[in-house]
């Protein structure tokens, strides 16, 4: 089944998606929309061109496990997600994926700019492997 990951951000959302083996994630690109309903009709759009069966929205625990005022403002956000694409949306830890996504980066020498036009979409990809890797 195609899936859409969604690493969500008050300034910049990531995206990826899987294939329909889900073998491999890619990433899809980075919303740079602040403003909750045009981010989600946004996401909307996504989904409508890839067909996703579901929906996997970053989950920001603290490194104890706990969930603060982040994780609440993700699980309304997949909420509503969810209302507005008729797609289920499941959440998913989304522990150190940023911190992983800028060292693969860095890896790759990849800096500056084009970094941060990248890394949410990187992050979305790796919640998105973790997630498949959870399913095997």
């Amino acid at each position: 089944m195609v899936i859409l990951s969604v690493d969500y951000g008050d300034m910049r959302t990531g995206l990826a998606v899987c294939d329909r083996m889900e073998i491999l994630a890619s990433p899809i690109g980075v919303i740079t929309q602040s403003y909750e309903p045009k981010l989600i009709k946004e996401i909307a759009e996504h989904a409508r061109k890839h067909s996703p069966g579901l929906i996997v929205v970053g989950l920001p625990k603290n490194m104890d496990g706990s969930e603060g005022e982040r994780a609440e403002k993700c699980k309304a956000f997949a909420k509503h997600l969810s209302e507005e694409t008729g797609i289920e949306t499941v959440m998913w830890d989304e522990r150190l994926t940023t911190v992983s996504a800028h060292r693969a980066l860095s890896d790759n020498n990849v800096r500056g700019q084009k970094r941060k036009n990248v890394v949410d979409a990187v992050s979305a990809v790796m919640i998105l492997e973790s997630f498949l890797a959870s399913r095997k």
